[in-house]
């Protein structure tokens, strides 16, 4: 998905700056970049950070750098920020979000005088240029960022430095959000609320949706007010956010723990069916703790992960590659698993290739049981809005797959409605399905109302788009 953080101060915003964007490591994978304005213009270092974590490829850049007014990011794919010139001068630009559009606003922007794109390897154009193009397309700034809002199929969070202030615009329907610290020396912004609490800020304001402010080192000011749409993405509470991190005042671990309770209260397991409850490391942990605590179960570490020398499981490119670093990541403690009936919470499933060859690592080790618990429902749909489930084909998700040798691949919206009904039959068949293929002792997803209800957010204001379809 990826994430950013911005620092407006009175002093150096260096420092802040490296440190408050290396805390969004775990939301991007393959590019990452800072810019800094200071008295010789702007700064930039950009980064390929696959192989290599974001302070180590950073770490000598920052002494080149000076300035008070700064922007950096974590992406998952293109390169940024990018420092663009126009008719608006010289400006620093990031963004998180996808565009579904693409071809459709390049064509009109070319039909407009556009000149060129530069290509990325595979022929894909970098979103971040598209978004900028746009915005150079109305008479200032501001009125570009809206109209890059309102033009792009799918969501757009905007972050623009300029020489004497931030743009800090947070996508129409707030799928991601921008969270805003204060401390004496100025301000900062940052996706992770918890990424500036060691820095010396304190929280001062969560933007709303299509809210737009403009952040200097004295003051932050709102100049588009947010809407009264949200649809904030829930994945950032089930997976993609770190635990001590809080949106729209919920804080990812809390809404782990309920999302634990809620499926320990629907399972009724006692520490007389299941000897241990354990959570797919690191994401699945605050669900399996939750549970554990609503159960009675005692919660345990049958397996461990080795991160200090291994990427992220999801880096390499070829699907084989990264079910094999995740394969080799989790390291097994005999004791905890032989003979043992093992309980297992993971964020989610969506192909089911690593959690399969976990679960039969597990009884190679001498598990007697393996019970998986998703903590969040079926993905029937890939993700249109921030790249969670980013697959070429909605046929790569093993529900759409096991749907597909009942009903074909061209699905009808009303069955896969039923598919994504808890209490539906044809719901208990694909989850049988996908227990057989998966080789599980048993399976039971995390219920959608049950995972709303942990949230402690409204449905209406949640995008629940990747498992029921609602946009």
């Amino acid at each position: 998905m990826g994430g950013f953080f911005a620092s407006a101060l009175k002093e150096e915003c260096v420092f802040d700056l490296f440190y408050g964007t290396d805390y969004h490591s775990h939301l991007g994978t393959r590019r990452a970049g800072l810019v800094v304005h200071g008295k010789d213009g702007f700064n930039r270092a950009i980064h390929n950070i696959e192989n290599a974590p974001f302070r180590s490829k950073f770490s000598s850049d920052i002494h080149e750098m000076e300035g008070s007014l700064g922007i950096g990011c974590i992406s998952d794919y293109d390169p940024q920020p990018l420092i663009v010139r126009s008719h608006h001068g010289t400006y620093a630009i990031t963004t998180v979000g996808k565009v579904n559009n693409t071809e459709e606003l390049v064509n009109e922007l070319f039909d407009n005088g556009s000149s060129h794109f530069l290509e990325m390897s595979g022929g894909n154009i970098n979103k971040t240029e598209l978004t900028a193009a746009l915005i150079n397309t109305k008479d200032n700034i501001l009125e570009g960022i809206q109209y890059a809002q309102e033009k792009i199929d799918g969501s757009m969070t905007i972050v623009i430095l300029t020489p004497d202030a931030i743009y800090l615009a947070r996508d129409k329907f707030g799928r991601t959000p921008i969270i805003v610290g204060k401390k004496e020396e100025g301000f900062c912004a940052s996706l992770e609320s918890f990424a500036y609490l060691n820095l010396g800020y304190s929280d001062y304001k969560e933007l709303g949706p299509g809210e737009i402010c403009v952040m200097t080192p004295e003051k932050v000011v709102t100049v588009v007010k947010p809407g009264t749409d949200m649809k904030i993405c829930t994945f950032l509470w089930v997976y993609y956010g770190y635990p001590a991190s809080r949106y729209e005042g919920q804080t990812v671990e809390n809404v782990r723990n309920r999302c634990g309770v809620e499926m320990a209260k629907r399972d009724g397991f006692t520490k007389d069916d299941i000897d241990v409850v354990a959570g797919v490391p690191d994401s699945g942990i605050g669900h399996a703790i939750g549970y554990s605590n609503e159960s009675g179960v005692p919660y345990g570490r049958p397996f461990v992960k080795y991160t200090p020398t291994w990427p992220r499981s999801f880096m390499p490119t070829h699907q084989d590659k990264r079910n094999l670093i995740a394969h080799m990541k989790l390291i097994p403690i005999h004791e905890l698993v032989n003979g043992k009936k093992l309980l297992l919470i993971d964020d989610s499933i969506v192909r089911g290739t690593q959690l399969r060859e976990t679960t039969q690592y597990l009884y190679d080790a001498g598990a007697k049981e393996v019970h998986i618990r998703p903590a969040c429902p079926p993905i029937l749909y890939s993700c249109k809005y921030l790249n969670f489930s980013r697959e070429n084909s909605e046929m790569e998700l093993i529900a759409r797959q096991v749907i597909a040798e009942e009903e074909g691949e061209n699905v009808d919206r009303t069955i896969l409605d039923d598919y994504a009904n808890p209490d539906s039959e044809k719901y208990e068949k694909m989850l049988e399905k996908i227990r057989e293929r998966l080789n599980f002792t048993s399976l039971k997803f995390n219920r959608i109302d049950d995972m709303i209800k942990a949230t402690g957010i409204d449905r209406d204001k949640l995008c629940t788009y990747c498992w029921d379809g609602r946009e």
